[in-house]
């Protein structure tokens, strides 16, 4: 198997820190946040990360399915400290939660959340539908009525505009043209 070769396309309005670890073929939309110490492999094929997701520190996100397709995360999503996410496609304003594993067999559609700790791994491929939460121990499920979404953009989009004014200041930031 030929080495991968790495290849960033960073949005001018996306704030991506030196001391994150980009491998392969990754796209970053607009106003996306890519703290330090976050981890994005694109293995088996591309990455397209659409705009104003937060993905936090130890985060990580891997494409390695079989398929060799693209993974696409959409926008508006929420990776929280040390989860691991290897979906091929993630909808909108979802949130992995700090610790959470979602396996290569399950696609996010929009406004999912995996609690805390989660394990999210069935036995074949499964689309988690909209406003599915997984929660406790043992991965239970739920829907979400939906109730507070817009309180939640609200708080989301207001924790992105204090991450773009507060990371530049305390970390070196990458450009676009994979330096």
């Amino acid at each position: 198997m030929p080495p991968i070769r790495d290849k960033y396309t960073i949005h001018s309005k996306a704030v991506v820190c030196q001391d994150v670890e980009l491998k392969g073929d990754i796209t970053i939309g607009s106003g996306t946040i890519v703290h330090p110490k976050a981890t994005i492999f694109a293995i088996a094929g591309p990455i397209v990360i659409g705009s104003n997701n937060i993905i936090e520190e130890g985060a990580i996100i891997v494409n390695r399915q079989a398929r060799k397709e693209v993974m696409r995360i959409g926008d508006d999503n929420l990776f929280e400290i040390g989860c691991r996410v290897e979906s091929p496609s993630v909808g909108n304003f979802n949130t992995v939660s700090t610790r959470a594993r979602v396996h290569h067999t399950v696609r996010l559609a929009s406004f999912c959340v995996v609690g805390a700790g989660c394990l999210v791994v069935p036995t074949e491929d499964e689309v988690l539908d909209d406003y599915t939460v997984i929660y406790g121990p043992a991965a239970e499920r739920r829907k979400w009525t939906g109730r507070g979404k817009v309180q939640e953009a609200d708080l989301r989009r207001k924790h992105a505009e204090y991450l773009r004014e507060m990371l530049p200041k305390f970390n070196r930031l990458r450009r676009g043209d994979g330096t």
